[in-house]
Parts: C-alpha cells; sequence; structure tokens
C-alpha cells in the first residue's frame, strides 16, 4: 500500500510537470499560426548567457498557471536576441548584426525598441501590433496577472489596476 501511495505521488507530480510545459514556437511559426487562427504572440527575448532568462524560464514559464495560460491563450515564441538566422517580417529580413564579441539580431532591436535588456517578453496582438514590451525577471505571481489579463483580451477594455482588483 505504501509503494502503491508513493508511485502514485510520483505520477501525479511528473504528470504536473508535464501539463505545465509551454511548447515553444519560433517566431515565424507563431506568425504563420497566428494567420490561419489569430492569437496574440508571446516573445521571450533571452540571451545564452543571461542568467535571469534561465531563472525565468525555470521558475516562471514552468510554473503550472504561467504555463497553461501561455500555451492556451498566446502563441509562445523563444527568441535568441544573438541569433544569426535572418527572419523574415512583414516583408523585411531582420539580419545578425556582428558588434564586440556577440552581436545581435535586428528583430531583438525591432521588437524591444532598441532597448537590449534581458530577459524582455513582448507581446503582439492578432494584428502583429506591439501591445507592450516588460523588461527584467519577473516570478511567477507577478507574472500570471500580467499574462492572464492580456491573453484574456481584457486589456481592450480595462486598465491593468481595474483587472488585478477584479481578481
Amino acid at each position: 500500500m505504501k509503494r502503491l501511495y508513493i508511485f502514485l505521488v510520483v505520477l501525479l507530480g511528473y504528470s504536473t510537470s508535464v501539463l505545465a510545459q509551454v511548447q515553444w514556437l519560433t517566431f515565424e511559426d507563431a506568425v504563420a499560426k497566428s494567420k490561419t487562427t489569430p492569437k496574440p504572440i508571446f516573445i521571450d527575448v533571452y540571451t545564452d548567457w543571461c542568467g535571469w532568462c534561465k531563472k525565468m524560464d525555470a521558475a516562471t514559464f514552468n510554473d503550472p498557471k504561467v504555463a497553461e495560460v501561455l500555451q492556451n491563450e498566446f502563441y509562445p515564441v523563444k527568441f535568441n536576441a544573438e541569433q544569426q538566422e535572418s527572419v523574415l517580417f512583414n516583408n523585411y529580413t531582420f539580419k545578425f548584426i556582428e558588434n564586440g564579441r556577440r552581436g545581435y539580431n535586428e528583430l531583438a532591436v525591432a521588437l524591444l525598441d532598441g532597448k537590449l535588456s534581458y530577459p524582455s517578453v513582448v507581446f503582439l496582438n492578432e494584428k502583429m501590433e506591439r501591445i507592450t514590451i516588460l523588461a527584467g525577471y519577473r516570478g511567477p505571481s507577478d507574472f500570471y496577472p500580467i499574462v492572464k489579463f492580456i491573453g484574456s483580451g481584457t486589456y481592450k477594455t480595462q486598465t491593468f489596476e481595474e483587472f488585478i482588483s477584479s481578481l
């Protein structure tokens, strides 16, 4: 009986973690999907060397509530700001620009209004217009209301303060 209980606890923990995983898309795939089935796009702009980006991946994006909203309400994208591959978007090819030891992709500059700060997240609406940019690390309890506010479309009719007070 004790073994069965331990097995069920482990199985439940495993199934919860599997359900909480975000299925990340490429930027191009998210744009293509949004054209056929319109939905906002969530973009995590990160770099490989960014410690806070890794913490946000582990703590925030793996939180079951956050992951569920990202997966169901958005097309979630991870975009490496230092990616060397070009990206075609809105009839413009965004290229990698060498700068010092690393460099950056022009799409990161465009998405972040030239303020390359990591981690940053960008929300695009169904028309590929930017809703907002959030720079810096946010834990799950701070991040969940934000993605729920934008993902539900409530941002179109209420202020964030009104939304928070209604929770």
